[in-house]
């Protein structure tokens, strides 16, 4: 149960200011999630799979396991703390700043970042009759450019 919390990014330190927005997103403060709110919340923005967290919450003195990852990482996204960002297969990232943005992702080092507001495409787009739109999800892929020349050598060895 999730009693509508509201608001576009959380970024907190303390323990109880952290088990206080726990407790307003209909969540109960268990250490396991105020552990991994910490690690999500105590700073900017950040975008983390449940792996990556997991490798930063393995310093903890008693670290969650993965499954308790997962699953503080799906009831945030439940209760709002947090945004899922498909990009490909079941890998799911999850975003601190849940309002409305788009995204890049670097393929290669696969880095997942947020697209500057006046880079944003201006989309209009219309549901179908008796729809509502209720989120449109925008990430731009990436690869690093080769320099020119690279790219000309690769052409003439595949020719």
């Amino acid at each position: 149960m999730c009693p509508g919390f509201r608001g576009d990014s959380v970024h907190l330190g303390d323990r109880e200011t952290l088990a206080l927005k726990l407790r307003g997103a209909g969540l109960k403060p268990t250490r396991q999630r105020l552990q991994i709110a910490r690690l999500l919340f105590a700073g900017k923005a950040r975008h983390v799979t449940a792996e990556r967290l997991f490798e930063e919450a393995r310093t903890e003195r008693h670290p969650p396991s993965l499954s308790t990852v997962y699953n503080a990482l799906r009831d945030f996204a439940r209760c709002g703390l947090l945004r899922e960002v498909a990009l490909y297969g079941p890998k799911l990232w999850y975003d601190t700043t849940t309002g409305s943005h788009y995204h890049y992702y670097v393929e290669q080092n696969e880095e997942l970042f947020d697209m500057p507001a006046n880079a944003e495409p201006s989309l209009a787009i219309a549901p179908p009759p008796g729809m509502r739109i209720v989120g449109v999800d925008v990430v731009v892929r990436l690869k690093k450019a080769a320099p020119a020349s690279a790219t000309l050598r690769a052409c003439r060895k595949e020719a």
